[in-house]
């Protein structure tokens, strides 16, 4: 048996359960939670009681953020898990490094330039290891993809069409919740679509150089309600009379979880979970369109909108020897208000290959089991389990949480200023 590897976690909302659910079961003869580290107690320890009560866990120790240090050297942890609010990534994930952790981090990696430099420099300066969880190049059809396309199956790739939908349930849940605040999230450019843009470059196998971006808020937010006859507007919906049939609406009080996590956690910080998504107060767009240039010359078209009546994507690459085609529809879901193996489970898929002198036939992939396509369960044994040689090298590192965020930044800053951004400009300074 190996010597466990030693784990503190900092942000006890909804994404840390999904890794302390794994460390409490699964993998609790490599690995080894120590403490958990937050703004809000209450949030601390409905996490502790977790681990205790479902998974026959032992104690662990909470930390505020100002004994950040405190843990580091009393706990001594191997590495540190960050899963907290976006703009606070780089923050714990360069302190990590300094005080001499590796870090794993939820994507994305930070939301803006001058926070990714420091990124990068701190990994320069400490020689740690930052380690990024993009938990789609996992799931098993996207995995098929980069084989087939490093295997020459349809040539040099030249061009990308990626259209993805977020639904009005899924979607619809950024609006309600910190992340409809662009200095906390970087919006949905970099909170969403940096797991598409890395899959882009994982798949691929080239790096973004050159971006334009178009964006806007088009249907929630309350001008735009408004200007569809809406009258009636709340700030919050739970124990509201006006959300009870507004079908956008989330009762926090309905859901035992998000009760637990949230609603019972307001007295300390004041978070709402559940804002009225055509209320005041949003900055991210919920329309977007990508234009990008890579090394290689090839040329992604990128589409994002938030309000589609079916969640999923649709991906096709254009290649001297053919075209391969994708369409996966996806379970939606609330965060943390379900069963974590339904977030992205694959509801139908189909992968359609295009020989450009022969035939077009199905591509048969072997469906994975659990979240995100199937894709968490395989990426939580690469990081927690027995290490394993990997031929097609899907763990990310910190130049893959660059890359894929750099695409995001680079659209926002498009998107204000109407003009073309090259990546390289973003990292001067």
């Amino acid at each position: 048996m190996t010597n466990k590897k030693k784990y503190v976690l900092v942000g006890a909302g909804g994404r840390a359960r999904f890794f302390y659910s794994a460390i409490a079961t699964d993998f609790r003869e490599t690995t080894e939670l120590l403490a958990l580290c937050d703004v809000n107690q209450t949030r601390m320890d409905y996490a502790k009681q977790q681990l205790e009560q479902k998974y026959n866990y032992p104690e662990v120790r909470t930390y505020k953020p100002d004994a950040f240090d405190t843990m580091i050297a009393i706990e001594k942890p191997d590495a540190v898990i960050v899963t907290s609010i976006d703009r606070t990534h780089h923050t714990y994930i360069i302190r990590a490094m300094e005080l001499g952790c590796d870090v794993i981090t939820e994507k994305p990696m930070t939301i803006d330039e001058e926070k990714c430099r420091q990124i990068l420099d701190a990994v320069e300066k400490t020689g740690r290891n930052v380690r990024v969880t993009f938990n789609y190049r996992y799931a098993p059809h996207h995995t098929k993809v980069r084989e087939l396309i490093e295997g020459g199956a349809i040539g040099k790739v030249n061009s990308v069409h990626f259209e993805w939908l977020l639904n009005t349930k899924h979607g619809a849940d950024y609006f309600r919740r910190w992340h409809r605040d662009k200095r906390n999230s970087g919006g949905l450019l970099v909170h969403k679509s940096t797991h598409h843009f890395d899959l882009v470059s994982f798949w691929i196998g080239s790096e973004p150089e050159t971006v334009f971006a178009l964006g806007d808020l088009l249907f929630y937010g309350r001008e735009n309600a408004e200007q569809r006859g809406v009258t009636q507007f709340y700030d919050r919906a739970t124990g509201n009379p006006l959300a009870e049939d507004d079908p956008f609406a989330l009762h926090l009080d309905r859901n035992g979880r998000l009760k637990a996590m949230y609603l019972d956690a307001e007295h300390e910080d004041g978070y709402l979970r559940d804002q009225h998504v055509f209320g005041d107060g949003i900055s991210i767009e919920d329309t977007m369109g990508v234009l990008v240039r890579y090394k290689n010359k090839a040329i992604l078209t990128y589409s994002l909108n938030a309000y589609s009546p079916w969640e999923g994507y649709r991906i096709s690459f254009n290649g001297t020897k053919g075209r391969l085609e994708m369409s996966i529809m996806e379970q939606s879901y609330v965060n943390s208000g379900g069963d974590k193996a339904l977030e992205g489970a694959i509801k139908n898929k189909e992968i359609r290959m295009f020989p450009m002198f022969d035939k077009p036939y199905e591509v048969e992939v072997v469906s994975g089991v659990g979240g995100h396509g199937g894709g968490d369960p395989v990426l939580l044994s690469d990081i927690f389990g027995e290490p394993a040689e990997d031929k097609f090298k899907r763990a990310a590192n910190h130049l893959d949480g660059a890359r894929s965020i750099l695409v995001g930044i680079a659209a926002n800053r498009a998107i204000r200023t109407g003009q073309p951004v090259k990546i390289a400009d973003l990292l001067k300074g």
